[in-house]
């Protein structure tokens, strides 16, 4: 199969040219049809200590026979580009989608959830690919359940001047930029951190703001700076089932690092299940959670796994 090479200022059908401007994309690989393509990036990337990193996304292939030519000819110009190491799928880095629905589980597909078909994981597999990192979504149905640490902790932080409020849908981008403030010191030290401009961060929320409900987001501030935030959305796509919406979706918690912040995601994840339940709502789900860190930690004390994610590595040299 013969793929068609794309840069900055063009684009196969189908696919919006201004993604490969607007995400970095250093090129394009499509078959004549568009629907086989992929972005490779090896300039703006996820740093790896004493590696080259090149980055597979905006993957897309008709069904696995397709796949396998196309991951090998990406392979191939990383290889070329003088890369050391491939990851994908990762639409340029973690802030965007990424990753591989590995185990779907029993439960159907939550509000911005990135979906993928069955045999995704195959194709990464078969073409020399293994697992990097893991990342689950855990599923709460007994919000009537609290954690024992989060009343002390509430007492604690509040008596040291740290207060804890909801979303100001008057000053929505406003509590972004503090949201986003929280992030960058939060995320940095994180797995794969890629740096992102702020106004690149507001764009990805602005789209969801009418269904951003103010009273399921919030923001801890310690003398009015912003140290900490949980963000959670209901899970819209049960409504788009003909269903009631009875699921809120935890889709972000950061506070910035220090002792004296200790405790604060146990204090926001108390408030979220207690929000939840008198608002009427049965469940929470932990959304896309890496493995291993104490935010997973918390949702297994609630919950159970209900989904797993794989993002892959391939070795070039």
């Amino acid at each position: 199969m013969n793929f068609l090479s794309f840069s900055q200022n063009q684009a196969p059908p189908g696919f919006d040219p201004r993604l490969l401007v607007s995400r970095q994309v250093d090129e394009h690989l499509s078959d004549e049809s568009g629907k086989n393509h992929c972005s490779l990036w090896w300039s703006v990337v996820p740093g790896m200590p004493g590696e080259r990193p090149g980055v597979i996304g905006h993957f897309a292939a008709s069904n696995l026979d397709e796949a396998l030519p196309l991951l090998e000819a990406a392979l191939g110009r990383l290889r070329a580009a003088g890369c050391t190491i491939a990851l994908g799928p990762m639409d340029g880095n973690t802030w965007r989608r990424y990753r591989v629905l590995t185990e779907r589980g029993e439960e159907p597909p939550f509000f911005m959830e990135p979906d993928n078909p069955v045999w995704w994981g195959d194709a990464f597999r078969l073409t020399g690919f293994s697992s990097l990192a893991t990342y689950t979504s855990s599923l709460v149905d007994d919000l009537s359940r609290r954690d024992p640490r989060a009343e002390r902790a509430r007492a604690r932080l509040e008596g040291e001047g740290i207060h804890i409020r909801n979303l100001n849908a008057d000053h929505f981008e406003g509590d972004l930029r503090r949201i986003y403030a929280v992030s960058v010191e939060s995320f940095t030290g994180n797995f794969l951190y890629t740096p992102i401009p702020e106004s690149a961060f507001i764009a990805q929320y602005l789209p969801y703001q009418d269904n951003i409900r103010p009273e399921f987001v919030y923001i801890a501030e310690d003398q009015g700076e912003p140290v900490g935030y949980l963000f959670a959305i209901p899970d819209y796509a049960e409504a788009q089932r003909g269903l009631p919406v009875r699921t809120l979706i935890g889709k972000t918690l950061a506070s910035i690092p220090g002792r004296r912040y200790g405790g604060l995601g146990v204090v926001l994840t108390d408030l979220l299940h207690q929000r939840a339940r008198s608002a009427g709502f049965s469940r929470v789900i932990h959304a896309l959670q890496y493995e291993g860190n104490s935010v997973r930690n918390m949702s297994e004390f609630f919950g159970r796994v209900m989904r797993r994610y794989t993002l892959y590595l391939r070795r070039l040299s």
